[in-house]
Order: C-alpha cells, then sequence, then structure tokens
C-alpha cells in the first residue's frame, strides 16, 4: 500500500501492514490485512465501516488487549513517538496502555467492574501511573467526574455501576480514560448503546474535551454521521482492510470508493422524507477464513468488471491527501 505523506513531527501514531489473524480449531480468520495508517498529534481520526469490516480489531491490536490464545498479530508495526508497541514487554506495554494511550469501550457496563465504585476506579488507574495516594487519586477522580459533567460528583464516586444510568456510566468511561492525560484516546463505539438525545451529549463532550486537552482521538464507527460532526480525516475499512482514506470533506464531497459511495447513499435523508427507501448494499462481507482474490467488495459491487476479480487494487493516492484502492476510480467519480 502506498503510504499518504504526513510530515513526521505530526506523527503521533504510525500504524504499518497491521496484521491480526484469529486462529480456530481448523480455520484461521484474518481479521485485518495489512493496514497502514497514522494519527496526527491533535487531531481526530474517523475508522468507519459496517460490523466485521476489522475497525475494533485494529484498535484492540494496537493496545495488545487481544485474547492470546485465539488471536496474534502476526504483522507489521504500531509506533508510538517512533517506539514499536508490538515489541515492548507486558510491563512497558502497561505504562502506556492506560496512561499514553487509552480506550473508551463499546459497552461501559461489561467494561466497569460491577463489585467497585466508580470512584475507586477512577482513582486506581491514576495510582497505578501516576504513583500519587490514594486521597489524592479519589480527589483526582472527582475533579473528572465534574470535568465530564457528572452532577454532584463527590457522591457519584461512592455509586457502582448498576446505580448509574447508561449516559452516566459511558461519561465514568471517559473520565476514566482521561484520568492520566492520554495523547491519543481511542473512542470504539462510544454511543452504541445509549439513546439518540444521550448520544449527542456524548459526542459533544468527547469534541470539547479533546479540543480543551489537545488529546488526539482515533474515533471508531459504523455511523458515517458521527464522522461528520467529529473527525477532520477518515479512513473507510471494508473486510479487514482499509478502502478509501481522505479529510472528512473531501469524502463527503468526493467519495471514490463504490463501498464508500453505497454507505453514505445508506444514510437517511431528512430532506426527502420519512416514506423514501433506504437502498441496501447487495450480498453479503465475504468470509475472512479464506483468501479473498481480487478486490473484496467485487461480488457487491455495481462496477466490478474482470480486473475487480482477479487482481486486488492498492491504496492509491487519486488527490491530495485522498487515497482509495479501486480499478474504477474515474468511473465512480463520473456516477
Amino acid at each position: 500500500m502506498k503510504m499518504l505523506n504526513i510530515v513526521d513531527n505530526d506523527v503521533l501514531l504510525d500504524v504499518r501492514d497491521l496484521e491480526t489473524h484469529f486462529f480456530g480449531e481448523d480455520s484461521i480468520t484474518r481479521a485485518v490485512g495489512g493496514v497502514s495508517f497514522q494519527v496526527r498529534k491533535g487531531e481526530t481520526l474517523g475508522v468507519v465501516g459496517e460490523s466485521g469490516c476489522g475497525k475494533s480489531v485494529t484498535s484492540l491490536s494496537i493496545l495488545r488487549l487481544l485474547p492470546k490464545l485465539t488471536a496474534r498479530t502476526v504483522g507489521g508495526e504500531v509506533r508510538f513517538h517512533g517506539q514499536d508497541l508490538l515489541k515492548l514487554s507486558d510491563r512497558e506495554m502497561r505504562k502506556i496502555r492506560g496512561n499514553k494511550i487509552a480506550m473508551i469501550f463499546q459497552d461501559p457496563m461489561t467494561s466497569l467492574s460491577p463489585v467497585h465504585t466508580v470512584g475507586r476506579q477512577i482513582a486506581e488507574a491514576v495510582e497505578i501511573h501516576t504513583r500519587v495516594s490514594r486521597s489524592e487519586a479519589m480527589t483526582k477522580a472527582e475533579e473528572m467526574l465534574r470535568l465530564v459533567r457528572i452532577a454532584d460528583p463527590e457522591r457519584r464516586l461512592k455509586n457502582y455501576p448498576h446505580e448509574m444510568s447508561g449516559g452516566m456510566r459511558q461519561r465514568a468511561m471517559i473520565a476514566m480514560a482521561l484520568a492520566c492525560s492520554p495523547e491519543l484516546l481511542i473512542a470504539d463505539e462510544p454511543t452504541t448503546a445509549l439513546d439518540v438525545t444521550i448520544q449527542a451529549q456524548i459526542l459533544r463532550l468527547i469534541v470539547d474535551l479533546k479540543e480543551r486537552t489537545g488529546t488526539s482521538v482515533m474515533f471508531i464507527t459504523h455511523d458515517l454521521g458521527v464522522v461528520a460532526e467529529t473527525c477532520q480525516r477518515v479512513i473507510v475499512m471494508y473486510a479487514g482492510q482499509i478502502v478509501e482514506q481522505a479529510m472528512v470533506i473531501d469524502l463527503f464531497a468526493r467519495p471514490m470508493h463504490p463501498y464508500t459511495k453505497a454507505l453514505m447513499r445508506s444514510v437517511p435523508d431528512r430532506r426527502r422524507g420519512k416514506e423514501r427507501r433506504l437502498p441496501e448494499i447487495p450480498g453479503i462481507v465475504p468470509s475472512l477464513r479464506a483468501p479473498i482474490i481480487g478486490c473484496s467488495f467485487a461480488p457487491r459491487c455495481s462496477f466490478a468488471t474482470d480486473i475487480c476479480r482477479e487482481k486486488a487494487p492498492v491504496l492509491e493516492e487519486h488527490g491530495p491527501g485522498h487515497a482509495a484502492a479501486c480499478w474504477h476510480v474515474e468511473k465512480v467519480l463520473r456516477v
């Protein structure tokens, strides 16, 4: 894959040819197949695609949180400040995870411990990485709950996760993730389990905190509307690979890959009324257990020709900072 050029001083995270496989008794699932991208200092990078495309596995590979018995990163590099995280010992990685790089998970109810108070869990993260006293850590935890706009933070410190609403639990997760002032925050579908009103509040909160702290954000989502509201740059993933990447404004103005175009057509447009049926993308995502010959999107693509079914396209630039893995970019742009 041809890398898009970013000035080295601006690069915080540099992922190169990342490959992650899951191992079953009689099969190998190639969940991430040679993904390369960069996250700049202070930017919000969107990672978008439908379920099963490899978004979350990519983030878990970066933080080395994959189950060791069934999954393994088999190739590539993950460079943070130039240091390859894949080559660090478990002890060295623990110093970075939750400290320099933090993550907000999809479901806070399964990510927070049910037997410890929210305040204790936030304080523990602070204690581990900053070596302050327990009382100082609890003070910091209260400050973080106040920062994420939880009312009466002193009382909420003593709550267990089940005593909070979904929105409050997600705010507590954000407070925990930001407690040690990470340089990179990975937000993996942080609003999936929330209602629309709370979703908007959480998104606004993440954007506000990012602007206030200068933290870089890698925002994983299946929702292009979220990308448009929160991100500066975006990569589109399909079947474990990146099929397009661009500045957000360029992606929405000139989508170059048929899959990106299909995703955009699937977004509800209130201006056209409620009776309009949303177009579906025909077919299904290909199995990642068997080698894919040609373009992985070809079986579902109306632009596909013989070359698409025979030879995989390379992710190449077709404009400043705008790359797509498609043999028919010019044809896609004309439609």
